[in-house]
């Protein structure tokens, strides 16, 4: 069953928000590749190249890259094991339904972190962020990882279109 959109009311709980609102664009993004054959989620449809299969890497390695490396300070491995040469890539081996199954883990770290930590908390120095002054709070990157999401979330709504005319709401 698909997560709900979450439609505004009269909550002020920010965390709670924005776990709300990623869980939403995470089950979106899940669901726009859900049924794609395998050609299609490796098939570039729009110029700049890059396929449904690639994104999905993305979203997870940038969830993690903002929030366990970055706000956590935590080592990881190959932070941008997304892209080769400047560009997103998937092995041949990494299949759709695993990197789905990542964006999923991904989240609920996210979640175990936002449930702990008040928001206006700074992110650690080490990993990310080496500069004590230019640390962003854990709001200020949750704000990116939403935005980054609903973005990409749009741009899966177009190429599941372009692929076989799916549309979402």
């Amino acid at each position: 069953m698909r997560v709900p959109f979450p439609e505004p009311g009269p909550s002020s709980d920010v965390p709670a928000l924005f776990l709300t609102y990623l869980d939403y664009y995470r089950d979106t993004v899940a669901d726009r590749v859900a049924g794609l054959t395998d050609a299609q989620a490796r098939t570039a449809l729009v110029p700049s190249g890059w396929t449904p299969v690639e994104l999905v890497k993305h979203l997870a390695f940038m969830e993690r890259r903002w929030l366990v490396w970055g706000f956590l300070g935590e080592p990881v491995p190959d932070p941008w094991g997304d892209q080769v040469a400047d560009r997103w890539h998937v092995a041949a081996d990494e299949t759709v339904a695993d990197l789905v199954a990542a964006l999923h883990r991904g989240g609920r770290r996210t979640r175990e972190i936002v449930e702990a930590t008040p928001p206006d908390t700074p992110a650690a120095l080490g990993g990310r962020f080496t500069d004590a002054a230019r640390r962003p709070t854990l709001t200020a990157i949750l704000f990116h990882v939403l935005q980054e999401y609903a973005r990409h979330a749009g741009h899966l709504d177009i190429v599941r279109e372009l692929a076989d005319g799916r549309t979402g709401e």
